[in-house]
């Protein structure tokens, strides 16, 4: 095993929290924003934002369906950028330490966010949003910690290429091989015969069994751009370009694949994960270019905001019904009146006013240095 260089860690890069920010404000808010659009009377265009602003039925993708991945592309980032600094402190068996004990302490989060055992054993869901990052995190950081560039990309194409292998050529107990719809697939069927407590769906969970073999390449993905960025010798710029070319890259192979292994997010098939790490990486060099490299950042400073309390505002809007309390400001009368002016714009009001109060709040907890970090 060779593990990575101690190279000198390169200051905290302003981009990263902000592209966080982004993320976790779309998941915070999109849900609220693509009902406010489909019951706006505004044509085609509200059509379209609430549509991409929602998840595809099955196969396709939307920019919702982005957020995920990108997601788990930015824990993927933060793991050469957080671990090495604590290699070069105080050694590799406490990023070992580091790497266990952030992961089962995000798993138990998960477990606890969807009701714990409260509902009993059989109702415990196991997998789910935080549980899936807690497992893509620790891929990650045992990866780095353990292996060289060439090891993890290996890793990365076995998973992809495995997972595809598996749905496309072993057959489902009762129906063909090769079959991605909902409830044909090897994937839903391992999950509503062999996946333990609570299934999401009943028949299939989206954070399931199998397809957690392509989520920890999404994260791997991320991993090399944290690892390409913190490079030492390369210029600015040239970080910047490789950041793009990789993003075409695997834009061009992922669209290209979902000719045969269509785009679904719900059982993440590999084509999914490269459109989605694509992405991931030309949003990553927009925000680095512009953010870092230019120093144009005021922007973005509510997204810092959320970015640096990610988790925690994650679990607030779980507990907090932000739509319910801006009721109290854009609510009854309010809404009458914005509804007279424009059919459904009552519901955009609420929508917008409650992710404004979110961001408001990640703003309070920011200014007085209140962070929920595991």
């Amino acid at each position: 095993m060779s593990a990575p260089p101690a190279n000198p860690v390169p200051p905290r890069l302003e981009s990263l929290d902000a592209l966080r920010g982004f993320t976790m404000f779309w998941i915070v808010g999109a849900d609220h924003l693509a009902a406010a659009f489909r019951g706006l009377d505004g044509g085609a265009v509200s059509r379209f934002l609430g549509y991409q602003l929602g998840h595809a039925d099955w196969a396709g993708f939307t920019f919702y369906d982005l957020i995920f991945p990108l997601f788990l592309f930015m824990v993927g980032v933060s793991v050469p950028l957080s671990l090495d600094r604590i290699v070069a402190r105080e050694g590799r068996p406490a990023a070992w330490r580091r790497v266990f004990w952030r992961g089962a302490l995000m798993y138990a989060l998960g477990v606890l966010y969807y009701g714990g055992i409260a509902q009993g054993w059989d109702q415990v869901r196991w997998v789910g949003v935080l549980q899936r990052l807690a497992v893509v995190y620790v891929a990650a950081g045992l990866l780095h910690l353990s292996c060289r560039p060439r090891t993890i990309a290996a890793v990365a194409v076995a998973l992809l290429a495995g997972y595809w292998a598996l749905l496309t050529f072993v057959p489902v107990p009762g129906g063909a091989a090769g079959d991605y719809t909902r409830g044909h697939n090897l994937a839903n069927w391992i999950d509503a015969h062999w996946l333990p407590g609570k299934v999401w769906y009943g028949d299939y969970d989206p954070e399931g069994l199998l397809s957690t073999l392509p989520a920890i390449a999404s994260g791997l993905i991320g991993l090399f751009a944290g690892r390409w960025l913190q490079a030492p010798g390369r210029a600015p710029g040239a970080k910047l370009r490789g950041l793009v070319v990789a993003g075409v890259a695997l834009l061009v192979l992922g669209y290209a694949w979902s000719g045969q292994f269509p785009l679904i997010k719900r059982i993440w098939t590999s084509s999914y994960a490269l459109v989605g790490g694509g992405w991931s990486l030309l949003l990553l060099a927009a925000f680095h270019g512009i953010i870092d490299l230019r120093g144009v950042a005021r922007w973005a400073t509510p997204f810092v905001w959320i970015g640096r309390n990610a988790l925690l505002i994650y679990l607030v809007s779980h507990l907090v019904d932000f739509r319910a309390v801006s009721a109290y400001f854009v609510g009854g009368p309010v809404a009458a009146a914005l509804d007279a002016m424009w059919p459904g714009l009552s519901g955009l009001a609420l929508a917008l006013t409650s992710i404004v109060l979110c961001t408001a709040l990640c703003g309070w907890l920011h200014a007085r240095r209140i962070f929920l970090r595991l």
